[in-house]
């Protein structure tokens, strides 16, 4: 109670009643006109709202901070998804082009060597004798393969050797020096190792995953 000033005058006058220094306690306005109580009550409501947006920013903020820390931890699964589907992808597709090679050379076995003789052109069209050893082939299929000889431009003789051991649709073509063969087994198997190769050289350079803003 010692300390206490129940009463306190900051206003000070000069021995001629002038101010000296005015007080600073103002008392409090009990009556306000209706324009001045529309500006509180804007004033008011623009406060509130500001501090609401603050608080649903900061709300916000939270949230996407949430979803990203989620997003982050999900991102190696996800690419992990995206690098067996492109090899699974790949794989698909492989044996879908497998199956129907298989199915087209069946159905035209001389196929193989008629597409091979029209690649070579210049290399067999000045040699004087080829020979091709397949197995299977027919009169039909030889003399396909005698017609697609002489429309890549050789003019020499043609000579067949009969090989049961060969699988379906497989060759070996000869010339003086130079030769050519397929195997669909072996174009396979050399199709997947490009392809594997292709897949371990993109791991952890493929396109990062694209989730958007």
């Amino acid at each position: 109670m010692s300390a206490a000033r129940p009463f306190i005058f900051d206003q000070e006058f000069a021995e001629d009643g002038r101010v000296v220094r005015a007080s600073d306690w103002r008392p409090a306005r009990r009556a306000y006109l209706p324009a001045e109580v529309e500006a509180l009550v804007a004033q008011a409501a623009a406060e509130a709202r500001a501090q609401a947006l603050a608080e649903a920013e900061g709300q916000r903020a939270a949230a996407l901070a949430v979803v990203a820390d989620a997003v982050a931890r999900g991102l190696p699964a996800l690419s992990e998804v995206a690098r067996r589907h492109r090899e699974e992808s790949a794989e698909l597709a492989l044996a879908c082009g497998r199956a129907l090679a298989s199915a087209a050379l069946a159905r035209f076995p001389a196929g193989a060597v008629a597409a091979a003789l029209e690649a070579l052109g210049r290399e067999i069209e000045a040699q004087g004798r080829l020979t091709i050893r397949a197995g299977g082939l027919d009169e039909a299929a030889r003399g396909l393969i005698q017609d697609a000889c002489a429309q890549a431009g050789h003019a020499g003789g043609v000579a067949f050797r009969d090989d049961p051991s060969m699988a379906p649709a497989a060759f070996e073509l000869t010339w003086a020096d130079g030769r050519a063969e397929f195997d669909l087994d072996a174009a396979a198997a050399r199709l997947a190792d490009a392809l594997n190769s292709a897949l371990a050289a993109e791991a952890g350079h493929a396109e990062p995953l694209d989730l958007g803003a």
